[in-house]
């Protein structure tokens, strides 16, 4: 059984709507965990945005959990609960809308790379969006070799000479943008063979478009309104993605935290560590034959069934390795 805990600030895009706003969206995933993993789960709203609050009410309904699904709350409270909970439980704890987007676009990375023939060390990537997805993706995509990457906030490229940073903000500008670029998005995604999007409605235009590298690569995961439409991209980009059902290429949590959580219970983890998220994002790649490859699906459908197993076994090979 999981819990599926929310405080209601940063639902599904729309932002804080609070707890009994988020209920529908805690239900709906109790659903596709049931559906996709088998796993019972129990939404959870908390009608408080104190941190130690949700910290404190977590650990005291823990015992009757097998893992805890953090869910839509906002950055940077986010990641101190999630912090703190993990350092206190002896349970599986994952925030998804950090953790399982990281893992899903990075198996869309894999494949577009691979598609494509260009190397993780030699592209540059601009990521729009520091918050929860934006940290989280930025973090597991180093992890696949990538180096130069920029990230960008409201107000432009973050870098070392930013004195308005947060501490979440500031290790941007301690990890990534390593030749200190400045300015604003227009500016930094000059040359980039990659464009993550992770922010908000129409923050990409073609013309930013035309500026990036030779076969250029999209994934515009605003919701519900892209970056951009891949209508309006299309005509100019190698590859695109969104995060709606009704384009190709989907980039949806759905493909893989019930296949974590399956297999974080199912080999009793006390942790989803940096190991097993990375083998996720490699059995979801993994879970498309590479003659079925092509720009129009560069991952699994989230209907494919297939996928959820082949993540728990990942996930489980992964534990038995390091223990």
């Amino acid at each position: 059984t999981v819990a599926i805990v929310t405080d209601g600030t940063a639902v599904l895009g729309l932002g804080n709507i609070g707890p009994q706003a988020a209920m529908p969206v805690m239900e709906g995933k109790a659903v596709l965990f049931k559906e996709f993993a088998g796993i019972d789960a129990f939404p959870i709203c908390l009608d408080t945005k104190s941190v130690d609050e949700v910290v404190a009410v977590v650990r005291a309904i823990a015992p009757g959990f097998g893992g805890i699904n953090l869910e839509d709350i906002a950055a940077p409270h986010c990641f101190e609960i999630e912090k703190r909970l993990q350092e206190e439980l002896d349970i599986p704890v994952f925030h998804d809308d950090q953790h399982g987007t990281a893992v899903v676009v990075s198996s869309a990375l894999i494949n577009s790379l691979k598609l494509l023939g260009k190397k993780p060390e030699d592209i540059k990537v601009v990521v729009l969006g520091a918050g929860a997805a934006g940290t989280a993706c930025t973090k597991m995509i180093k992890q696949l070799n990538v180096d130069n990457i920029i990230a960008c906030d409201r107000k432009g490229a973050i870098h070392k000479s930013r004195d308005d940073l947060n501490e979440a903000k500031q290790w941007f500008a301690d990890n990534t943008n390593p030749d200190g670029l400045k300015g604003s998005l227009k500016e930094v995604i000059a040359g980039a063979d990659v464009f993550l999007g992770v922010s908000g409605p129409r923050q990409l235009s073609v013309e930013d478009i035309k500026k990036m590298a030779k076969d250029p690569v999209v994934y515009a995961m605003a919701n519900p309104i892209p970056e951009i439409l891949p209508e309006e991209a299309g005509p100019h980009v190698a590859i695109m993605a969104t995060g709606r059902s009704d384009y190709p290429n989907q980039i949806n949590n759905v493909l893989c935290f019930p296949g974590i959580f399956r297999g974080a219970l199912d080999c009793r983890a006390k942790a989803i560590t940096e190991e097993m998220k990375l083998a996720a994002s490699h059995a979801i790649a993994e879970s498309l034959d590479e003659e079925h490859l092509n720009p129009d699906y560069i991952i699994p459908t989230v209907f494919d069934k297939s996928v959820t197993p082949k993540i728990a076994e990942a996930i489980t090979e992964c534990h038995a390795k390091n223990h």
